[in-house]
């Protein structure tokens, strides 16, 4: 019977697991993972889990007995050291080699650190990647505390806004000129620093960490402007890196991730890749989406085509991130866009931005206003676009705008 290995027990290693059995697949299957726990979500490590609203049982993608249950084998607390490609082995950190037919890696990616010489290995800094880091730093967010959060992208904006919803005490910063640059338009970031100073963060753009302070744990920071503050601790937010140490050290081929083509499939024919730290083909390049809708559905398109299904990955890129009580839905992608047109929802605080390419829509960034979302993801996905006027226009019957 054949064997397949999956190395990685994230979002995308469980779902190309369970897609496998589901779709009638009667092989030998392992699913390997670095951490001691089954399979969980992660987005909510940054909200409802640090703010005490999600037990950990809740985390997890299917309850514990799912892969016994399904013939799976789950190693747990177990790393791969090493891929051996022309064998078809993988050796794991206790010795043992484990032989494969197909081998997927679904590693996700790794939190970017501060160098220690500015004070990344002090007590008290922190990253938001997994389970141990969210238990690590949960017992700092307490009222009154003083945190600094280096970075003003998503995983930064969530942290602050479970910090301020504590009763903490907020400083974000932000290199470049605004929060949210590298993935949002100005109208969104203006919405988000907005939302952020009317509950108390303070934000400031365009400043950067010089260095933290502190013999062993972290009590202050100087930063870019030569400012310096006192902090109790703080929470670096500055990215993720694809894990490919291990398909490099394979000879597979690396760039933006693990290169794969449009099945999935790695520069060995017998290895393919799903997720963060997984290439894709999007619209004629090569992209990485990091998100949990690529994760589940790059890997599903895996497990089929592990199976001969031969059926190329068509990304329908979508995202969300909760902050306080606002939603933000996100369907396509931005990248070059030329115009940005602003709608107002019916509710208040009710927001949709609609990226254009001259005439072609891109992409939709909506903020509680889960009609209009779901109104631009149907649009994007059937590939039309309707004149901006349209959308700007408050009297138009958006929903008419699906019709044929």
């Amino acid at each position: 019977m054949p064997h397949v290995v999956v190395v990685g027990a994230g979002q995308a290693g469980a779902s190309l697991v369970a897609k496998l059995r589901s779709e009638g697949f009667e092989g030998e299957i392992t699913l390997i993972g670095a951490e001691k726990v089954p399979p969980y979500q992660r987005p909510p490590l940054s909200k409802a889990y640090l703010l005490g609203e999600m037990a950990e049982e809740r985390l997890y993608l299917r309850p514990a007995e799912f892969y016994a249950d399904h013939d799976i084998t789950l190693r747990l607390d177990t790393r791969v050291t090493g891929i051996d490609a022309a064998g078809r082995t993988v050796t794991l950190s206790d010795g043992e080699v484990i032989g494969y037919d197909e081998l997927a890696l679904t590693v996700g990616a790794h939190p970017r650190t501060l160098p220690a010489a500015i004070g990344g290995n002090l007590e008290g800094v922190f990253a938001v990647r997994d389970l141990a880091d969210a238990d690590a730093m949960a017992p700092a967010f307490t009222p009154g505390k003083r945190v600094l959060i280096i970075g003003g992208g998503y995983i930064g904006l969530e942290a602050a806004a479970v910090a301020s919803k504590l009763g903490l005490q907020v400083t974000l910063i932000e290199m470049a000129e605004r929060i949210l640059q590298r993935v949002a338009a100005p109208q969104t970031s203006d919405y988000f620093r907005a939302l952020h100073q009317s509950h108390g963060v303070d934000i400031r753009e365009g400043i950067g960490l010089d260095r933290l302070l502190g013999d062993t744990h972290v009590t202050g920071a100087i930063l870019t402007d030569g400012t310096e503050i006192a902090i109790d601790f703080a929470v670096v937010g500055v990215g993720i890196n694809p894990a490919t140490i291990l398909a490099d050290s394979a000879g597979l081929h690396v760039g933006n991730g693990i290169t794969t083509d449009s099945y999935g499939r790695t520069s060995d024919p017998h290895i393919w890749a799903a997720g963060d730290c997984a290439s894709c083909m999007f619209k004629g390049q090569t992209i990485r989406l990091e998100s949990v809708g690529n994760a589940i559905d790059q890997a599903e398109a895996v497990a089929k085509n592990i199976m001969g299904a031969d059926a190329p990955y068509t990304p329908n890129p979508w995202f969300w991130s909760d902050q306080y009580d606002c939603k933000l839905q996100i369907a396509g992608l931005n990248i070059g866009y030329t115009d940005v047109y602003v709608r107002k929802g019916d509710a208040q605080g009710a927001q949709s931005n609609w990226y254009y390419n001259g005439a072609t829509l891109l992409a939709v960034d909506a903020m509680n206003d889960a009609r209009n979302y779901m109104i631009g993801k149907r649009l994007i996905e059937a590939g039309r676009s309707p004149d901006p006027a349209l959308i700007t226009d408050p009297a138009t019957d958006m929903k008419a705008l699906l019709k044929p």
